[in-house]
């Protein structure tokens, strides 16, 4: 399956303990994606069955999985688009869940497709379950997932896993989803780095660690702290929000240190407020946040077209913003809104 991604901003530790059993490969899979712009996707899922089959179908999903949240659709879109993707595959049964966490803001979107519920452990090393309907695996067809947004705190925890953690022959997997919230908060409340957190609940959940019936796939990721220093404002969707949005970002850069920045950042902020006051549908958010790592500018409005960056041929007066945005922005993209959409890019420190 390989190693997890390195996120910046984020702790992680995951685990994949193939079955002993049978052919040893299975169709668990799990996957941590940088999103840019602050946010990070996590995805876990688990393909019944076992053998090279269930092998194959785990890689195309993970695979669809990472290129739909790379292209920045909303849970509950990527899960659709797996559920439309798996119904093509004959008689498979796959759960998955999703979702998307945004620590600046300090929201967790998610859409779960069937899977085990999703805990989350408090700074305090509280446990609770996150509020995410199950829904139906995917493959079933013809039944709507369900997206939520739930707030998250600095400092929290999520953990992800498959059945293979929690279901054994000997024990009702309720009972046994009791044990994992109760160990996870034991864990938690002695401080521990998440790599000896995974061990130790492993060797809770499974002591006997020389077999395992079925694939056992475990993900921990922890937010540790929110952005350093945010600032944000509402424009109206006219040309004058153009330079009020570069003098606002400006005082900002000025207030956080960042004034080697201030030719390339209102430049940038530029073309996308630009793009805004032409496009756009009533007042405009403009959104700065400053990590250790990097700045980043967000320009969100209510029209719900997402650009791209295109060639403009040699007549054309537009057409080269997000060329010019790509070439100097460290990263940049665009999502989807509740109502509209945003741009965004950032700039390494």
């Amino acid at each position: 399956m390989g190693v997890c991604e390195v996120v910046p901003g984020t702790l992680s530790a995951s685990r994949y303990l193939p079955s002993t059993r049978g052919q040893g490969v299975g169709g668990d899979w799990l996957d941590l994606i940088d999103l840019g712009a602050g946010r990070v996707g996590l995805v876990i899922g688990d393909v019944m069955g076992r053998g090279l089959d269930a092998a194959v179908v785990m890689g195309q999903l993970r695979s669809a999985a990472r290129a739909l949240a790379l292209a920045g659709v909303s849970p509950c879109e990527l899960i659709q688009a797996l559920d439309t993707f798996t119904c093509g595959m004959p008689e498979q049964f796959v759960t998955c869940v999703y979702l998307e966490a945004d620590p600046g803001r300090g929201t967790l979107t998610a859409c779960s497709a069937g899977h085990l519920p999703v805990l989350l452990i408090g700074p305090d090393a509280t446990v609770d379950t996150l509020p995410v309907p199950t829904g139906t695996p995917l493959g079933v067809g013809g039944v709507p997932h369900q997206q939520v947004s739930v707030p998250i705190a600095p400092g929290v925890t999520l953990a992800l896993y498959t059945d293979g953690l929690v279901e054994t022959p000997r024990s009702d997997i309720d009972a046994q989803l009791t044990v994992l919230a109760s160990t996870l908060e034991e864990v938690f409340a002695t401080a521990v780095s998440l790599e000896e957190a995974a061990d130790r609940v492993l060797h809770t959940l499974l002591p006997d660690t020389t077999a395992y019936a079925d694939d056992v796939t475990l993900l921990l990721v922890g937010f540790p702290a929110a952005p350093l220093a945010t600032a944000s404002v509402e424009l109206p969707g006219e040309t004058s929000s153009v330079p009020a949005g570069r003098r606002f970002l400006l005082g900002a850069l000025r207030e956080w240190g960042l004034e080697a920045l201030a030719d390339t950042a209102p430049l940038l902020l530029s073309e996308l407020l630009t793009n805004a006051v032409l496009h756009a549908r009533g007042p405009i958010g403009l959104r700065l946040w400053r990590s250790n790592r990097e700045l980043g500018v967000e320009v969100a409005d209510g029209s719900t077209p997402r650009p791209r960056a295109r060639l403009a041929t040699a007549t054309e007066e537009c057409g080269r913003g997000l060329m010019l945005v790509a070439a100097l922005a460290d990263a940049w993209g665009t999502r989807p809104e509740a109502a509209g959409k945003a741009v965004w890019f950032t700039l390494r420190i």
